[in-house]
């Protein structure tokens, strides 16, 4: 099954163990809602996944949906499940954030800019499927 909301589309890859979203738009509380729960499965499946985000036309989301159940298991759950995860064309504040947060949790955690996307799926160990 491939995940495709308003606001979040996979991108399925050639690995069973990574997964990638592009963030298009504002995402809403349900958006999250599903995203987190969709990983929350992934996460029952696989000891450990890698992610690639692409958020070039990420416009923000709901602020109640960080309180969302689902959404707090997911990203608890997400500090022991995900081995890698990068980030593409984030926003300056986001990316400072990241690259701070990597320092301190147990996911090797990288942003790229736009045009470093082809580094971006090395990093991950996977390319995206056609």
């Amino acid at each position: 099954m491939t995940l495709t909301l308003p606001s979040v589309r996979e991108i399925p890859t050639d690995q069973e163990t990574v997964y990638a979203f592009e963030i298009s738009g504002h995402v809403s509380d349900d958006d999250a809602e599903e995203l987190a729960k969709y990983m929350n499965d992934a996460f029952d499946r696989h000891e450990k996944v890698s992610m690639l985000m692409k958020l070039d036309g990420y416009e923000g989301s709901d602020k109640d949906a960080i309180f969302d159940g689902d959404v707090l298991e997911s990203r608890w759950r997400s500090l022991f499940n995900v081995e890698k995860y990068a980030v593409v064309g984030a926003p300056d504040n986001a990316e400072k954030m990241i690259g701070f947060m990597d320092k301190l949790i147990p996911v090797d955690a990288r942003t790229f800019k736009s045009l470093e996307e082809h580094a971006a799926w090395e990093f991950i160990g996977a390319n995206p499927r056609t």
